[in-house]
């Protein structure tokens, strides 16, 4: 079976002159060296695709693979990570991952909560700002936690996302309006532990991989896990594997939240509990990281004794099962 790869390699984005914070979800030269290599040992041919564009000349050259591996994010719009899926489409090509639609939904962080919350799936009271006049219509209580509502790898958080009050809540709004360019995600702050959980399968056959909490030094942007501590996170952050009914039920609520949004085959779902410990969902990401060192699902797999070659043969197993792809 040939597989192709897609992705957006940051080092090309870089070269061109983006800014760092812009492309900081795209991926490395080592996460695509492991991932094809892996793909290789599990009996896959591959062949590297790369971007957007790149994928546009490669089928325009009548060329075609059995399966695609899809960890591109893309770099604008909300649509940003749906391109490359809604062309595959096009093309009849199955694909690994989520679908256009569903990482549409997932990226936009209030639609996602609204879908989650609508199956039952507890999730903190929001709101979004869209305009600096939103401001004066928030009727949340204090204090409130503020972010990009598009935004991937912490962008756009910092110690300051954290908001006591109305003149607080208008700056730091305006500030991430006028930076980032998308509406402004308002939730109610949760102030217990945040956890992350890994995820693989599809519908009823989703299952979890492993729990993994998530402990930042205070010092640290204030013990907020945001772009700065995700960047250095050797230095201020440290992983943690709860106890077993505080990962059951980090589970339910993520497995509940990926199936309500129809994620499929592998990814993340992040997690935090309130005051009294109650367990919310807070985002999901449908195409999880995959550098082999430093992204959370490889991190909380081995931390649950799943290798990395185990994990990406649990994904390709969903994947190509559910296409109708014989599976090596």
């Amino acid at each position: 079976m040939l597989v192709g790869l897609t992705y957006d390699l940051k080092d090309d984005y870089l070269k061109e002159g983006y800014d760092a914070e812009l492309v900081s979800e795209c991926d490395s030269t080592l996460t695509i060296d492991t991932l094809e290599q892996t793909l290789r040992n599990l009996g896959y041919e591959t062949v590297r695709i790369g971007n957007v564009k790149a994928l546009v000349a490669y089928l325009a050259q009548g060329r075609r693979c059995d399966l695609v591996f899809n960890i591109a994010e893309g770099l604008f719009g909300f649509l940003r990570e749906s391109q490359i899926p809604a062309l595959l489409d096009a093309y009849q090509i199955p694909y690994v991952f989520s679908d256009s639609f569903v990482l549409a939904i997932c990226l936009h962080k209030a639609f996602a909560k609204q879908v989650v919350a609508s199956h039952g799936v507890k999730t903190a009271s929001f709101a979004l700002i869209e305009q600096p006049s939103d401001c004066e219509l928030i009727q949340l209580p204090f204090p409130l936690f503020l972010k990009p509502v598009a935004g991937g790898t912490g962008i756009g958080i910092s110690e300051h996302s954290l908001v006591q009050n109305e003149e607080e809540l208008a700056i730091i709004a305006n500030h991430l309006l006028s930076t980032y360019g998308q509406p402004v995600l308002v939730e109610t702050y949760l102030s217990g532990r945040e956890f992350t959980v890994g995820v693989t399968g599809t519908g009823d056959e989703a299952q979890s991989v492993g729990v993994m909490e998530i402990l930042v030094d205070a010092s640290s942007d204030k013990g907020i896990y945001s772009y700065k501590t995700k960047q250095e996170y050797l230095s201020c952050t440290r992983y943690v594997k709860p106890k077993v009914e505080e990962a059951l039920l980090c589970e339910q609520v993520a497995l509940g939240a990926w199936r309500a949004l129809g994620c499929r085959d592998g990814g993340r779902v992040d997690v935090r509990m309130d005051k009294d410990g109650v367990v919310h969902f807070l985002e999901v990401n449908p195409l999880a990281g995959l550098h082999p060192v430093d992204s959370d699902l490889p991190i909380l797999s081995a931390m649950h004794g799943i290798t990395y070659e185990t994990l990406l043969k649990r994904i390709m197993h969903s994947a190509c099962s559910r296409s109708g792809l014989c599976i090596s």
